[in-house]
C-alpha cells in the first residue's frame, strides 16, 4: 500500500537503540524500554506505518516534577517510549539540517561540543574581559512561543512529515498526577528527545543572530538557555541587560529579576569592589582562587571549580549510601558497586581546579573510615586506627577508590 510520506524503516531501529541506551522513565501508558522491547518488531512497525501515513498523533506527555535548587520546582514531560522513539527519528533528520548553521559558541547539546568545552571557553574569557552578564531566563522551556519556533522549523525544513510531527508534540496535553490533562499553548518539554535541538533553534533566532547582529563586540557562551556574556565595563554589561529584556519581551520570553546578575571578575591586580564576584555555569563556580603559575608564583586568578551546591549535593549522595551499615561487604565490594558514581564526579568536577573537589573527597574517606569502625568493632578500631587501617590498604591499592588519585586519604 503507498504511504504519504517515504520513511526508511532502518532508522527506527537506530532510533530505538539510542533511546535504550538512554533509558529514561515510562510515559503514561507505563510502559518501560524493557516491555516495548518485548514486541520491538511489531512496536517500531506500527510507529512507522503511522508516522508514514500521517496517521501519527502522540501520547499525552507525564508531567513530573522535580526540585530545583533554589527550592522551586522543575516540571518535567515525559514522552511514552513510542513518542521518544519518533522524536529520536525526527532528531537523526532534523538535526544534521540545524547543526551547522548553530552558532559557535552554543555548545548544549550538540554533536562534538561538551560542557567542559562551554567551561573551557568562560574560563578562557574571563581572563580577557573583567564582567559578566550571567544570564537567566525565566522558565525558558515552558515559555517558548509555538508560532516563532514552528517558523524557525519551517525556515530549515521543508520535510511534511517532520513538520507534522513537531506541531502535533507542541500542542499534546500534559496529564498531571491526577490524571487531568493540561493544554499546552506554548514551551517544548524538559524531558522530550526533541526539546533541547527544538530550543536550540529557537535561541539561535531569538539571541545567538541577535547579539551578532546588535552586539557583536560582546563574545558569549550558550550552553542551551545557560548563558555568559563577557563585558568591558559595568556600563557595556547594564546597558546588554537592558536591552537584552527588551528584545527577549518581543519574543515571548524573560529574564529572571534576581538570578540575572552583573559580575566583577576579580583577579590578581584588580582591586576593585564590587557586590557580585562570582556567578555559577553548569556545576561549576567561577570566582577568585589562588593558582600557581608556570614559574611558581602564586596569584589569584578567576576560575572554576564545583560549586558549594553540588559539595553539599554530592555529600547527601554519599550520606544516603550508609556505607557504615553495609558491613557484610568488603571494601573491594564498595568501590565495585560505588566508584563508577564517584569516578563520574571525579571526571566533570576535577577538570577544572581540582583542589575545589577535596572536601568532597573527605567525606568519602570519613565514611570508610566509619565502615571500617563498624565492620571491625571487635578490634575496637577508633578513629585514628581506622585511618591507619586505610592507609595502609591505600599504599597497596592506590587506585582502589576513584577518588584517591587526588591523594587525599
Amino acid at each position: 500500500m503507498t504511504k504519504s510520506y517515504d520513511i526508511d524503516k532502518r532508522i527506527f531501529v537506530k532510533a530505538f537503540k539510542y533511546v535504550k541506551a538512554n533509558k529514561g522513565d515510562c510515559g503514561v501508558d507505563k510502559q518501560s524500554v524493557d516491555m516495548f522491547e518485548e514486541d520491538l518488531e511489531n512496536q517500531l512497525y506500527k510507529l512507522w506505518n503511522r508516522l508514514s501515513s500521517g496517521s501519527y498523533f502522540p501520547s499525552p506527555v507525564r508531567r513530573v516534577e522535580i526540585p530545583k535548587k533554589d527550592g522551586g520546582k522543575r516540571p518535567l514531560g515525559i514522552p511514552t517510549v513510542g513518542d521518544r522513539v519518533v522524536q529520536t527519528v525526527v532528531k537523526m533528520v532534523l538535526e544534521p539540517e540545524l547543526d551547522p548553521i548553530f552558532h559557535v559558541d552554543s555548545f548544549g547539546y550538540r554533536p562534538g561540543k561538551s560542557m567542559h568545552d562551554a567551561v573551557g571557553k568562560v574560563r578562557e574569557r574571563c581572563f580577557k574581559f573583567e564582567w559578566v552578564l550571567d544570564v537567566d531566563i525565566q522558565d525558558f522551556f515552558e515559555s517558548i512561543d509555538h508560532d516563532l519556533l514552528m517558523k524557525a522549523v519551517r525556515k530549515h525544513t521543508d520535510c511534511p512529515w517532520v513538520i507534522l510531527s513537531i506541531e502535533r508534540w507542541l500542542k499534546a496535553p500534559a496529564q498531571r498526577a491526577d490524571g487531568s490533562l493540561e493544554e499546552r499553548v506554548k514551551g517544548t518539554p524538559q524531558g522530550g528527545v526533541i526539546s533541547p535541538l527544538l530550543a536550540n533553534l529557537f535561541l539561535h533566532y531569538a539571541f545567538d543572530l541577535w547579539m551578532d547582529r546588535e552586539f557583536s563586540s560582546i563574545p558569549f557562551v550558550r550552553f542551551a538557555d545557560d548563558i555568559i556574556c563577557h563585558c568591558v565595563s559595568e556600563e557595556q554589561a547594564s546597558n546588554l541587560k537592558n536591552n537584552l529584556q527588551k528584545r527577549f519581551q518581543d519574543v515571548g520570553l524573560e529574564l529572571h529579576p534576581k538570578k540575572t546578575k552583573i559580575v566583577y571578575c576579580k583577579r590578581s591586580g584588580r582591586s576593585r569592589k564590587y557586590p557580585n564576584v562570582s556567578f555559577d555555569f553548569l556545576g561549576f563556580s567561577f570566582k577568585p582562587r589562588r593558582a600557581k603559575n608556570s614559574s611558581g608564583k602564586i596569584f589569584t586568578g578567576f576560575l572554576p571549580g564545583i560549586s558549594r551546591n553540588n559539595i553539599i549535593r554530592l555529600r547527601r549522595v554519599v550520606k544516603s549510601w550508609s556505607l557504615k551499615t553495609q558491613i557484610g561487604l568488603t571494601l573491594a565490594d564498595l568501590a565495585r558497586y560505588r566508584n563508577p558514581k564517584i569516578r563520574g564526579w571525579v571526571n566533570y568536577y576535577g577538570k577544572f581546579y581540582r583542589s575545589a573537589l577535596i572536601p568532597l573527597c573527605r567525606y568519602l574517606n570519613f565514611s570508610l573510615i566509619n565502615w571500617v569502625r563498624h565492620k571491625y568493632k571487635r578490634c575496637r578500631f577508633g578513629y585514628r586506627a581506622a585511618l591507619r587501617f586505610l592507609h595502609r590498604v591505600v599504599a597497596g591499592q592506590p587506585n582502589l577508590f576513584a577518588h584517591w588519585s587526588f591523594g587525599v586519604y
